[in-house]
């Protein structure tokens, strides 16, 4: 029997050099997992996966809360 996974969902923005604008980071069990983020310097919006092995439902979740929490729209 596996163990029950902790979820957590963090909201973080950046500006760097590299990229502005505001993301979705899913952290299981401490540690983050994936990163979906809205580069508002650059218009793209990016999935960046920390692990090889990421099922396909925590992924479609990422991907559904991203679009309810984070405006679509790139800002200026």
């Amino acid at each position: 029997m596996s163990e029950p996974q902790e979820i957590k969902w963090v909201r973080a923005s950046e500006v760097t050099s590299d990229r502005d604008g505001i993301g979705l980071e899913l952290v299981l069990n401490n540690t983050t997992i994936l990163e979906i983020f809205r580069d508002d310097s650059k218009k793209t919006k990016s999935v960046t996966l920390y692990k090889d092995d990421i099922s396909l439902t925590l992924l479609e979740e990422a991907i559904v809360k991203f679009k309810k929490e984070i405006p679509w729209d790139f800002l200026d």
